[in-house]
This record gives structure tokens, sequence and C-alpha cells, in this order.
């Protein structure tokens, strides 16, 4: 017997030109989807059952760059000058990360886990740092997400910036967190802020922790127009160069921003099957510029991150579409982009979850209900349209991950959630108080 019944859904299947949209009653049980009926014709007997009333249902989304640690630094004053990248980083970002305890790290696990739910999001790839609390650090956040439901690829943010002893810390963070996550639902992969910050002796050593594991890197990478200026001075050669060298790129890996790569540098990055993580919102936010999309070289990944902004990935997907169409890209090219960054991440995300689901009979019950109610008729023709100017624009209503409800009609499944979110404010208050004291670089 099923567990429960979704029917009268709008199943969205995901395939190389986008979507397969299939009108269903799909059967759960046991984790799994069991059954996959054309709409309306299940025979549910006893079981629980739940219509969708028409709506669209997609498998759940993925955040591919977040930064957990950032969560409680909405509201934070201005301290110092912001006029470029670098002073925001040393004024901002690592002022901040130096304040956070433990306790800071875990509300802020826990809220990013909220605000991710409800915008449909269960598997995030974080990127965190807290140099004055590294050991350690990533077991508070995998306990948050395994407590949420959530799937995650951890990572911290290695970095020479506070000298080499935190440096090493860093590093033995990762690997100690890889060794004892290489199964279930929390992953690991190896994290540098970015190289540079990273001497060419701390490449090496994260290059040796890397032969040892089955992961990639997760790093920040020409984000600015800084880092390639600073790394041919520093070590005549371009960033992503010094990367390829020290053996650090692979098809498990990926680079985050690339907004200032060179043809050059793309072509490194494509020879090696490593991943590009945009996150564009937080790129005009920062005003580093924008990647050119349209010159992205198809065998380059193109993943969807948020940099810790925000969890709304349906807003980075859609933001994604908006700016190739603004740089220049033809409307059926903008489909076929967007379709393409669907399977690059299906593809990238299975290297650490096989079982990601596609919404077939038999995959793991992962999917979202999204408040879409398709207002015209939805052929394999126009579910790209309906998904771009449709399903991005409306709320998920209901999360569900291995048959288990982690949002109901826009209700979490979880415990005293307002308790939860006043012990967020108050560790929000001490942050502010321990970043006005906090002594930048």
């Amino acid at each position: 017997m099923n567990d429960f019944w979704l029917t009268n859904a709008r199943l969205f299947c995901p395939d190389a030109d986008g979507f397969t949209p299939f009108f269903a009653d799909v059967g759960v049980a046991g984790g799994r989807i069991a059954e996959i009926l054309p709409g309306g014709t299940a025979s549910p007997r006893g079981a629980e059952v739940i219509s969708a009333e028409g709506r669209v249902v997609t498998a759940p989304l993925v955040n591919f760059h977040e930064h957990c640690y950032s969560r409680l630094a909405k509201g934070l004053p201005a301290i110092g000058p912001s006029g470029n990248f670098v002073e925001i980083l040393e004024n901002l970002w690592w002022r901040l990360d130096r304040a956070l305890d433990a306790d800071m790290i875990r509300a802020s696990a826990e809220l990013t886990a909220m605000e991710s739910l409800s915008h449909g999001v269960t598997c995030i790839f974080d990127h965190h740092s807290s140099p004055s609390c590294i050991a350690g650090s990533l077991k508070i956040i995998a306990e948050v997400f395994r407590e949420f439901g959530l799937r995650g690829v951890l990572c911290y943010e290695t970095s020479d910036r506070d000298g080499p002893e935190k440096s090493r810390a860093a590093l033995s963070e990762n690997v100690t967190f890889a060794e004892q996550h290489a199964a279930g639902d929390l992953r690991a992969m190896l994290g540098m802020h970015a190289p540079f910050t990273l001497s060419d002796a701390t490449l090496t050593s994260i290059a040796a922790a890397l032969q040892d594991s089955s992961s990639g890197i997760h790093t920040h990478l020409a984000e600015d127009a800084h880092e390639n200026a600073f790394s041919e001075v520093r070590y005549g050669k371009p960033a992503a160069k010094r990367l390829s060298d020290a053996g650090l790129l692979n098809e498990r890996g990926m680079v985050v921003h690339g907004v200032h790569l060179t043809a050059a540098d793309r072509q490194i990055i494509a020879q090696a099957g490593c991943a590009i993580a945009c996150c564009p919102d937080s790129n005009m936010n920062n005003r580093v510029g924008l990647a050119n999309y349209p010159r992205l070289p198809s065998e380059i990944p193109v993943l969807a991150g948020t940099d810790g902004m925000h969890a709304d990935i349906a807003r980075t997907l859609k933001q994604l579409f908006l700016l190739y169409r603004y740089q220049g890209g033809g409307m059926a090219e903008a489909f076929r982009w967007v379709a393409k960054i669907c399977m690059d991440q299906n593809i990238f995300v299975r290297r650490y979850f096989p079982d990601y689901p596609a919404l077939s009979a038999g995959d793991r019950a992962d999917f979202i209900v999204w408040d879409y109610v398709p207002p015209a008729p939805v052929e394999k023709e126009s579910a790209l349209g309906h998904f771009i100017y449709g399903v991005l624009e409306s709320p998920v209503r209901t999360v569900v991950a291995a048959g288990k409800f982690l949002m109901r009609d826009f209700k979490l499944s979880i415990r005293d959630e307002a308790g939860r979110r006043a012990r967020i404010a108050e560790q929000g208050l001490r942050l502010r108080r321990r970043f006005m004291e906090t002594q930048s670089p």
C-alpha cells in the first residue's frame, strides 16, 4: 500500500530539452515513487490522497553556492569604506566571519534551512567560514541540515588571510568532515576562498588532500578584476592556470562566479570538466560585473547559486535567463541555455547523490509542488515557457523529501518554529555586537 497519493499533478520531468510534462497521479511508498499513473486513474485503496489540483510538480531545487554563515548579516551597519570589492571583503565579510561562534553558526544554518525549504531547495552546497570557530563547524551545519531533512555538500573556506595556523586548521576541517561523510545525505568538497588568498604552498597541500579523496574543490574564482591582476603580478600567471597547474580542477569540482575569466581561462576549465556556479544577484550587488553568459563554452557545466544573498534559486534561474537575453542571446538560444543549466545541474548533483530524482517510478520521492496552475495548455514545446514565465515566478507550496513532508501547504514541518526564530534573533543581536567589536584585518 502507498503511504500517500499525490493526484492531479502536472509533472515536469527533466530531459535534455528542458521538461516533458505529464498529468499524473503519483503513489509514494517507503520513501520512493512507487507508481506514476495517468491523472485521475489511481485507486488509492485507503491511502491518504492529496490533490495537487493541477499544480506543477518538479524535482526539488539545488543551491550550488550558499554561505549559511552570512544569514545573520541582514541589517548590519556599514563599517569602513566599501568602494571596491576588496574593501567589501575586509570591512564586512571577513569582519563578520571572525565574529562567529558555535551558537551563531547553528542559528545561521537554521535560518538558511527554513528559508531554503520555503523556496523548494532541499540540497545545499555550502561554503563556510568562521576563523574563530573552525574545528567542528561543519558538523554543526550538518546537524542542522539533518534535523531539517536537507541534503548538503559542505566545505570550509581554506584561506591564508588569517595566517598559516588557521589555514592548516581549515584544511583539516575539510578533510575530517570528508572522512566522516562519504555516504548518506551529507557529503563533502574541499573548500577554498579564492586563489588570491592562497599561497602556492597551500594549493599544494589542498591538492594532496584532493588526491586522497573522491571529491572536488569548491572555490571562488575571478569574481573581481582584482584577482587576475594580483595573480599575474604575484605568481606570473592567471588564477585559473594556478588552479590547473596545481592539479585542482576536475569534474567533481566547481569554481564560483567566473565573472572575469578570459577565453583561455574558460578553456582550461572546460578541458578539466569543472563546473561554474553563477551567482548574478551577488555580482550585481558587489558591482564586480557579470560573466558574459553567451560566451561560456557549452562544454562547461553551468550551475546556479545565491552566494548567501538569499535562498531563492528560482529567482537566480530567472535572472540567468533574463541576463542571457540582455547580453544579446536570442529567445530560442536563451531557452536552450536554461534547459542546459537544468540538465547540467542534474548531472552534477548526481556526482554526490546518485539517487537525485528524475520524477520516475522507483526514484527517491523528492519533489516540490509549486503554487502554479498553468493558465494555458502545457505541451512539450511550451513546457519551458511555463517554467520560466510561470513556475519560477510562483511560490513553492509543498516540499517532499524521501517521502516525508518538509513543508506542506506553506507550513514547515518543524517543531517550535516561533521559538527557533526567537533564538535566531538572539544570536543575530549577539553577532551585531561582536561585529562592531571585531577588528578589520
